[in-house]
C-alpha cells in the first residue's frame, strides 16, 4: 500500500491583465514582432510630420479676418473661414434672407434627429416630416406671407447638401426594398427589369446620371413643360442610391435560409407576410453596415451637383474662393473646413450605424 505525501507546488506567474491602456497597447500594438515594427514605423512618420502641421495649423495660424495679415504669415490663415463663413455655409441664396436658409437648416436637421431617436418611432412622424418639409421649401422659396421669393437655382450650401441627402437617401430606401424583392421574384418579366435597372445605373457613374437628369431629361419632355432643375437632380440622386442599396438588401435576403420561408409557407403565410414578419426583419438587421455605408456615400456624392450648378456645401466654398483673389490662395484652409463639417455628419452616421446594430441584434447577444 502506497503512501501519499503532500507535495508543494511553486508559485505560478498571476494572469496577464487584459484591461486598461497598457494592456491595449500590447495586445494591438505589440502583440509581436512584426506588429511592434509597425507601430515604431507609423510611430515614427507621425513624429516627423506632426510637429510641422501642428506648427502650420495653430502655433503660427492666423484667425484675423484680414488677408494682408495672412499674406504675411507662415501658418495656415483660419481667417478665410471667419471672412466667408456665411458664404461658404449658404452659398448665393440672398445675404438678407439668410435667417431663412437658417431656419430651414435647422427644422430638417431636428426632424433627421428626431427620427434617429427610438422614442420617436410613432406613426405621427411621418405627418411631423410632411409639415416640416412643407414649412421648409416655403420658407426657402417664399413668394407668401411677404417674403421675397427665391429660386431654387440660388439654394446653396448646407441647407442644400442637407436636404438633397436626407430626400434622397429617405426615397431610395423603399425603392430599393421593393427592387431587391424584384430581383429574387419568380416571376421573370419583374425579375429582368429589376435586373435591367439595377446594372444599367451602376454600369455609368453619379456625374453621367446627373448629367442626363439636368440636360437631357428636358429634351424629352413637351413643349413648354418643364421640371424644376433641384427636382430633376433631387431624382438623379435617389435613383442612383437605390440602385446600389438594392444590391446591399438583396444580400441580406439571399443569406436567410429557405427552410425559414418554407416554414412560413407550411404555416400559410402569404408572400407579403412572410417577408413582412419573418425575411425582412432579419435580412435588414445583417445588412445594417452596408446600407449606413451606402447613405455616407450618398451624402457625400451630393458634392458632385455642381456640374449642373447647384452649389451645395463644396461648390459654394469654391464660389466663395474664385469670388475674391484676395482669399484665393487661402483655399485650402476653406476645403479643410467643409471637410470637418463632412466628417462630424458622416462619423455621426457611423455611430448612429453602430448603436441600430446593437438594437437589432440584442436578441442574439449572450
Amino acid at each position: 500500500m502506497s503512501v501519499q505525501t503532500f507535495q508543494s507546488v511553486g508559485a505560478r506567474p498571476a494572469p496577464i491583465s487584459t484591461e486598461g491602456w497598457i494592456a491595449w497597447c500590447r495586445i494591438n500594438l505589440f502583440n509581436d514582432w512584426k506588429t511592434g515594427l509597425g507601430t515604431l514605423a507609423i510611430g515614427a512618420v507621425l513624429l516627423a510630420l506632426l510637429p510641422p502641421l501642428f506648427r502650420w495649423a495653430l502655433v503660427d495660424s492666423v484667425w484675423v479676418a484680414d488677408y494682408t495679415v495672412c499674406h504675411e504669415a507662415s501658418g495656415a490663415c483660419w481667417g478665410v473661414v471667419r471672412e466667408k463663413f456665411r458664404f461658404i455655409i449658404f452659398g448665393r441664396y440672398p445675404f438678407a434672407e439668410h435667417w431663412r436658409a437658417l431656419i430651414c437648416t435647422v427644422v430638417l436637421l431636428a426632424l433627421i434627429i428626431a427620427s434617429c431617436m427610438r422614442a420617436c418611432w410613432k406613426p405621427w412622424l411621418a405627418a411631423v416630416w410632411v409639415v416640416g418639409l412643407s414649412f421648409y421649401f416655403m420658407l426657402m422659396r417664399g413668394g407668401v406671407l411677404g417674403l421675397s421669393k427665391v429660386d431654387t437655382d440660388l439654394w446653396s450650401g448646407l441647407p442644400l447638401t442637407i436636404l438633397l441627402a436626407a430626400l434622397s437617401m429617405t426615397m431610395a430606401f423603399p425603392l430599393a426594398l421593393f427592387i431587391a424583392l424584384g430581383r429574387r421574384s419568380g416571376m421573370p418579366a419583374i425579375r429582368s427589369l429589376c435586373t435591367i435597372y439595377v446594372e444599367l445605373i451602376r454600369g455609368v457613374p453619379l456625374i453621367s446620371v446627373l448629367f442626363m437628369a439636368s440636360f437631357m431629361f428636358p429634351l424629352l419632355m413637351p413643349q413648354g413643360f418643364s421640371i424644376d432643375v433641384l427636382v430633376r437632380v433631387l431624382a438623379g440622386i435617389t435613383l442612383f442610391a437605390a440602385a446600389y442599396m438594392a444590391e446591399v438588401i438583396r444580400g441580406g435576403l439571399q443569406a436567410i435560409p429557405k427552410g425559414q420561408i418554407e416554414a412560413a409557407a407550411t404555416l400559410g403565410l402569404s408572400y407579403w407576410q412572410t417577408q413582412r414578419k419573418i425575411v425582412l426583419p432579419q435580412a435588414l438587421a445583417m445588412v445594417v453596415p452596408g446600407i449606413m455605408n451606402n447613405f455616407i456615400s450618398t451624402f457625400k456624392d451630393t458634392s458632385l451637383v455642381a456640374i449642373v450648378s447647384l452649389y451645395e456645401l463644396t461648390g459654394a466654398m469654391g464660389m466663395a474662393m474664385n469670388s475674391d483673389a484676395n482669399w484665393r490662395p487661402f483655399r485650402i484652409e476653406g476645403y479643410l473646413f467643409i471637410a470637418m463639417i463632412y466628417f462630424i455628419f458622416c462619423f455621426s452616421m457611423s455611430r448612429y450605424s453602430l448603436w441600430i446594430e446593437k438594437q437589432v441584434n440584442r436578441g442574439t447577444q449572450r
